[in-house]
């Protein structure tokens, strides 16, 4: 039998290793040396405290919006919002940029499959912020649709988007902070269904694309924490936002809130205090981790 091309190659090849941080006080994962606030007040506000500037890929959705306020509430400085139609919330950034008249609030257009295009963009919120010191991934689509039935190009751009998009923009942001030299946070949205198969809507490529993100951000927390960047995910329940609105969808919304110990659905108020904690100084420690939020639904 005739030996395979390249495996003399294959047999020589040297495989590269990861390289943790030493936790010292000179790396870029040393341990808080704040001592404790003397001012209550001022301890609360410094504890959730959000540094620099973020981009929020989705941002322009009603998630999105949600923590984009959040975030410039507990102190973000610059905003970048990247969105497929940024002009579909225009109003709504318009008033964002009204009540915090000093920070620094962008939207672009931006595909997050396009990789040349969001590495301009991420250049881009660096010229025009400082910095990149932020990244929140909501941009994701979703499609059901019984899988003897799905098209592979809806497979395809499924995971595209929500997946494959997540890790291009990840590692734009993260060459930028890596250039910075001042470390960052990464968080992706993934979903519960990145935990169990979701009743009673088939949606696989939907599932598999938010389960690979729970992966991803596991990777990416064990290789990027030497450079004091931390990668995160939080996976949302059922969210009452437009995506889940309409006569058509009734009786799934019936079941989801009846398949839910809490009984409802998520509001978009209730996701954006965990976005805060992963992204502020309370969250320092936190690497790797995901947090589920979905009203005890996971547990059933």
């Amino acid at each position: 039998m005739a030996e395979l091309p390249g495996r003399e190659a294959l047999t020589a090849r040297v495989i590269p290793s990861m390289v943790f941080s030493d936790g010292s006080p000179s790396s870029m994962t040393p341990a808080p040396t704040a001592p404790l606030a003397t001012n209550p007040a001022d301890g609360a506000q410094q504890r959730f405290s959000v540094r620099g500037n973020a981009i929020i890929t989705g941002g322009a959705g009603t998630l999105g919006l949600h923590a984009c306020d959040a975030l410039l509430e507990h102190g973000l400085q610059g905003l970048m919002i990247f969105d497929i139609n940024p002009d579909n919330s225009k109003q709504e950034i318009a008033q964002m940029q009204a009540k915090f008249p000093n920070a620094k609030i962008h939207s672009q257009k931006v595909d997050v499959t396009a990789e040349d295009e969001v590495n301009a963009a991420v250049a881009e919120t660096a010229r025009l912020l400082g910095s990149v010191d932020t990244l929140v991934c909501f941009v994701g689509v979703v499609g059901c649709v019984e899988t003897l039935e799905m098209p592979v190009s809806q497979w395809r751009k499924v995971l595209d988007i929500n997946t494959t998009g997540s890790f291009i923009c990840a590692q734009a942001a993260a060459r930028q902070m890596v250039k910075q030299g001042t470390g960052g946070s990464i968080t992706f949205v993934a979903s519960i269904s990145a935990h169990r198969v979701n009743f009673p809507q088939p949606q696989v490529a939907y599932n598999v694309s938010k389960s690979a993100l729970l992966m991803l951000k596991s990777c990416l927390a064990a290789e990027w924490a030497r450079y004091g960047i931390r990668t995160n995910s939080v996976s949302p329940g059922y969210m009452d936002t437009i995506l889940n609105e309409g006569d058509g969808i009734a009786d799934h919304r019936r079941i989801w809130a009846e398949r839910n110990p809490s009984g409802r659905m998520g509001s978009p108020s209730e996701l954006t205090g965990t976005i805060v904690l992963l992204t502020s100084s309370a969250g320092s420690y936190i690497n790797g981790s995901d947090i589920v939020v979905d009203g005890g639904a996971i547990v059933l």
